[in-house]
């Protein structure tokens, strides 16, 4: 069984993989004053959570966007299950290349899911990642990672539009009943739902325009299940994406 975490700034992602097959995939609140003893008790109830046993565990691999936890993270890993965790980090073989200004600056989630999509899809391709930030990653027809976007993520808009404004309340990300809304929650609503569809769509004809051609539509994150569903053209949703591409630098690099 190989530990794949994925640590983002709002939420770490956990998961487990035997033999290409997730064993099982959870998400806990990333927090950066946590100690590694919190951090290995969350980890032992997520294994008994799943009916899992740590010490099935024969390697781990973790990347992040959050420095500061990493240690923690790695420490945690290794008191729960005995194994020294693989970080990914410039120098590791990812199989991509990343035609950037920096490619050491690119986020090690990006890497990771075009490293997934990539083994699953034919490119071109992008990568929208729906989490605090939406990003998309494009991948041109060669398979070279070549840039994208970064954009604000829905919740963060949705928490700023409700603290700067006196009367519009905080929602849930629930389906809108139309695209018109009646009443000011059904307005926020249509607006933040098929706001994010249109908005992703609308960037990746842009960047289709500048490729030259289109290209096949992969869609990840935790609010990535909600807005996928309300956008016209097709996209794959894959909420295990991340898990598949930690797995896959995993074999390159044991």
């Amino acid at each position: 069984m190989i530990l794949t975490i994925d640590i983002g700034n709002t939420n770490i992602v956990v998961g487990a993989i035997t033999n290409g097959k997730t064993d099982f995939l959870s998400r806990i609140a990333t927090d950066k004053i946590k100690t590694e003893d919190e951090y290995g008790s969350t980890l032992l109830n997520i294994f008994k959570l799943y009916g899992k046993k740590p010490e099935n565990v024969t390697a781990a691999i973790i990347s992040s966007v959050v420095p500061p936890v990493v240690g923690h993270i790695k420490q945690a890993v290794k008191m729960v299950t005995g194994v020294e965790a693989m970080i990914v980090e410039p120098g590791i073989k990812t199989g991509l290349n990343i035609l950037m200004d920096n490619p050491a600056a690119v986020g090690s989630d990006l890497i990771v899911c075009a490293v997934a999509a990539l083994d699953k899809y034919k490119p071109p391709i992008m990568v929208v990642d729906m989490g605090t930030a939406t990003t998309i990653s494009v991948i041109d027809k060669k398979g070279n990672y070549i840039g994208g976007q970064i954009m604000p993520g829905v919740i963060v808009s949705i928490n700023a539009l409700s603290d700067r404004t006196a009367q519009l309340p905080h929602i849930s990300l629930d389906a809108p009943k139309r695209a018109i809304g009646k009443n000011t929650v059904d307005c926020m609503h249509s607006g933040v739902i098929y706001g994010a569809a249109a908005m992703i769509e609308g960037c990746i004809e842009r960047m289709e325009e500048e490729l030259g051609e289109k290209a096949k539509v992969v869609m990840t994150g935790g609010v990535g299940k909600y807005i996928a569903p309300h956008c016209k053209r097709d996209i794959d949703y894959d909420e295990e994406l991340l898990l598949k591409g930690l797995y896959k630098i995993y074999l390159r690099n044991k």
